[in-house]
């Protein structure tokens, strides 16, 4: 039996990855509340159909948790982990040495979460943010018992929606999407040279890697995310849709579900996960104490899939999602799939 998780994190999962990308410009010069503008500043975005002006580097940076580890591992690579006053993100463990443990030990800001298992809308406002980051528009849906981005804008704090996160349909992100999030930071920090040497350093690794394992057949990979129920059926949390795709063909495989549905995870029961040929799995750990036990016990449950026969799997976090280190997944895909050519 798979562990239920509390409904209102389930529904942020199935939310968190998610679609118009979100354009950013310089502004003409523009005053801020306390006069002229910093150095580099005013910059624009055009985020999910806004326009968002910032006059200065935020300081106050409110990180909700939509069920994601993205934007806190950005701010992290970028640098940036002295302006959060309040996040709510974690995985638990990350596949970047040290990670894990600088997340930790961020600020929560000691607030009590409402029932989505986030930061409640008078808890918001008492924050005083200058930014508020969230995964997808679900995190200032007003229905979720979320400060909306107006609310938060008369008190003077911006808003931004991670790529793909606007009409929450997660099933079209990519890595460019990664890169995307990192290069929309850089601007808002005016840190755009740190943005672009991460992004230089992962698209470089990604392409060796590819070009490594180009012309290798491409294992079915099955990538599920650990003991966790989104769902009816037995298999709720299978991935069929989304960046782990994009991943994959990178690191020389394909998903196994792809065909299972349309949308970003797949629903399945047992029998149709036991009918499908499994080269090889990938289990994502999102805050479970044990995921290789999980993925040992897929293995054992399924002894047909030639992922079983050949032990064939791989645990990962926070590389296989959207955030700053996609080039681990890759990598470490790569060599579960391709041990001679990666």
């Amino acid at each position: 039996m798979q562990t239920k998780r509390p409904a209102a994190v389930v529904l942020a999962v199935a939310l968190c990855l998610a679609a118009t990308a979100c354009g950013a410009s310089s502004a003409p010069a523009a005053k801020s509340a306390g006069g002229a503008s910093a150095p580099g500043y005013p910059v624009t975005l055009e985020n999910c159909g806004r326009k968002t002006t910032y006059t200065k580097a935020p300081d106050r940076v409110v990180v909700m948790n939509g069920a994601s580890v993205a934007e806190v591992s950005s701010l992290l690579a970028l640098g940036l982990g002295d302006r959060i006053v309040a996040n709510q993100q974690s995985y638990g463990r990350s596949e970047v040495p040290g990670r894990a443990e600088a997340i930790k030990k961020l600020s929560n800001g000691g607030i009590k979460l409402n029932d989505a298992y986030d930061v409640p809308r008078e808890a918001m406002l008492g924050l005083t943010p200058d930014l508020v980051l969230s995964t997808t528009s679900y995190g200032f849906d007003a229905k979720n018992g979320f400060a909306t981005r107006d609310d938060l804008k008369t008190v003077g704090a911006n808003t931004y929606i991670s790529p793909q996160g606007c009409n929450q349909d997660t099933s079209r992100m990519t890595v460019d999407d990664s890169y995307r999030l990192l290069r929309d930071l850089g601007k808002i920090f005016n840190v755009g040279d740190r943005a672009e040497k991460l992004i230089s350093a992962s698209s470089r690794r990604i392409g060796e890697v590819a070009a490594r394992v180009k012309a290798e057949k491409k294992p079915n990979v099955m990538v599920v995310f650990s003991n966790m129920s989104m769902g009816g059926n037995d298999f709720s949390s299978i991935a069929a849709h989304g960046i782990w795709n994009d991943i994959l063909a990178k690191a020389g495989g394909s998903n196994a579900f792809a065909n299972a549905s349309k949308t970003a995870f797949a629903d399945l029961s047992k029998e149709k996960v036991a009918a499908e040929q499994v080269d090889a799995l990938v289990v994502i750990s999102y805050n479970d104490p044990d995921p290789e036990a999980y993925a040992r016990k897929l293995l054992k449950e399924f002894p047909q899939w030639p992922a079983a026969k050949n032990k064939r799997s791989l645990v990962l976090s926070d590389s296989i999602y959207l955030g700053p280190s996609n080039d681990l997944a890759v990598a470490e895909i790569a060599k579960m799939l391709h041990p001679a050519g990666s």
